[in-house]
């Protein structure tokens, strides 16, 4: 069993293991975003497909992405417009960024924050982490604690009091994916929220 208290998975986090917590779309595989190839081995994920940065506000975000001035301006009303909440955008990344959480493409950074009190309380504490759906790569996201206990053995997860303590709203949707491409956006992927291009 790998159920554990709060305080037990954020330290968990912090130290560099693999934990999981819901968010407003799927549960959330994650890890410090300097050990993301914690997440691609237990996923088998293939390397071409990037992690997503999870942060608490767009505030613990914005060291991670660089733009021009013009720039940072649209992708913080974007933001403002539909965060907290299911979408995902991927921008030019900064040095900050470590390579192991886009290995094929350094130059671009998926960023989100969650419209789940649970897991903003987690990144709160820890600080933004790479994270994807929990599942192995290829299947459909698991939805329960039992699902990912039962294929991810290794990963910290909440214990069901901690969960039923939390108003949990999962639309067990994956976020829609925008990325930033000269000018405009393009949607790479169309999940619980509808963004005009």
């Amino acid at each position: 069993m790998t159920q554990v208290s709060m305080s037990t998975l954020i330290a968990g986090a912090r130290s560099g293991q693999l934990v999981s917590f819901p968010t407003d779309t799927v549960p959330a595989l994650a890890v410090r975003p300097d050990c993301s190839e914690l997440v691609f081995a237990a996923k088998q994920r293939n390397q071409a497909k990037p992690l997503i940065l999870m942060g608490d506000s767009a505030e613990s975000l914005l060291p991670y992405i660089s733009g021009t001035v013009q720039e940072l301006e649209i992708w913080q009303r974007v933001a403002k417009q539909y965060w907290p909440g299911a979408l995902t955008l991927v921008l030019p990344a900064s040095a900050k960024v470590p390579a192991a959480m886009n290995p094929t493409d350094s130059t671009t950074i998926g960023i989100r924050v969650p419209n789940s009190e649970i897991a903003i309380a987690i990144l709160s504490e820890t600080g933004p982490l790479a994270t994807t759906s929990a599942n192995r790569s290829g299947e459909p996201p698991l939805q329960t604690i039992a699902e990912i206990e039962e294929q991810f053995p290794e990963v910290l997860t909440l214990q069901t009091t901690e969960l039923e303590a939390a108003k949990l709203v999962t639309t067990g949707v994956p976020s829609t994916v925008a990325k930033w491409t000269q000018g405009r956006w393009e949607i790479l992927r169309q999940g619980a929220v509808q963004v005009d291009s």
